[in-house]
């Protein structure tokens, strides 16, 4: 029987609370990341979760963080298992093994660096009203979905509350610095492609992918999630047309049920029905299995 998905957690020396994750205070200068099973979407969060979520987003985040660790420093120092917890000051809880991540402290950046691979959602809708997307021209006659000659870096701000809002590149070296922006782009650029092509070879398009980075130790290092279906967009390869919307592996099925119900998406948000739910966990673990070729531990 599947387990009732964890909406919250109450335990000591909690630093911040977002719309997925919950941060406590470690010894040793390090945090413990949650990740709960709460779903978001445009913004808003839902008053029902998603089974085994929070358990993909930390799971997949390792491999990912595991994989690319050598090309790019993450934050990562263990991925909390049974028996583990004492080892980090951590609380000696079941209930947040698998789904939270023992990291070490960093200072955040506040740009959300979004690599674009296909021309979909916020991209394409800019794309149809000027024909470029964060300040790049793009050729005419570009079809929704299709695939972008080249991977473009298209950042965000950093909002707390609210929406994220498109910057351009110039934007961004005035926030941060020339280097720190052209560091940013590289390192988002890089990660990217080298996840696309991996996830290719297992039958998987990922059409675009957000990271964060923040300093550790004066290095500008990967932190939060990466390469999630909460921070991407997958598409089974073989099913894969441009010109329409896709089948998806992410929190796209959520979206699309929301649109087709009317909501406005302002506050507060309609429960999600259950066949939206068991639809919504088939989906972020079959990405997990896809993706890392092993099935979520303790997923049904």
């Amino acid at each position: 029987m599947t387990a009732a998905p964890l909406l919250q957690t109450d335990l000591p020396g909690k630093v911040h609370e977002g719309k997925v994750r919950e941060l406590y205070d470690l010894p040793d200068d390090r945090l413990l990341m949650v990740a709960t099973d709460r779903i978001s979407a445009y913004d808003v969060v839902m008053p029902n979760g998603v089974p085994h979520k929070g358990e993909v987003l930390t799971r997949l985040s390792a491999h990912w963080f595991n994989r690319t660790a050598s090309v790019v420093p993450n934050h990562m120092v263990a991925v909390l298992e049974d028996g583990g917890a004492a080892a980090y000051g951590a609380p000696d809880d079941p209930s947040l093994v698998g789904r939270s991540m023992v990291v070490r402290k960093a200072e955040p950046i506040l740009v959300e660096c979004v690599v674009r691979g296909y021309l979909v959602g916020s991209g394409w809708a800019e794309y149809q009203r000027s024909g470029s997307v964060c300040g790049i021209e793009l050729p005419e006659g570009l079809q929704e979905a299709q695939q972008l000659t080249d991977p473009l870096f298209t950042p965000t701000t950093k909002a707390d509350e609210g929406h994220d809002m498109p910057m351009t590149y110039e934007e961004v070296e005035e926030f941060v610095g020339p280097d720190t922006a052209n560091v940013l782009k590289l390192r988002s650029l890089a990660l990217y492609g080298y996840a696309a092509g991996v996830a290719r070879e297992r039958g998987v398009i990922i059409a675009d992918t957000k990271f964060e980075f923040g300093l550790l130790d004066g290095e500008i290092t990967l932190i939060d999630e990466a390469l999630t279906p909460d921070s991407s967009r997958f598409w089974p390869a073989d099913q894969y047309q441009s010109g329409r919307d896709q089948p998806s592996f992410d929190k796209q099925y959520v979206r699309d049920w929301l649109t087709g119900a009317g909501w406005n998406r302002e506050p507060p948000a309609p429960e999600l029905p259950p066949e939206v739910v068991a639809a919504s966990s088939e989906r972020y673990t079959e990405a997990y299995r896809l993706l890392t070729g092993e099935p979520l531990p303790g997923a049904s």
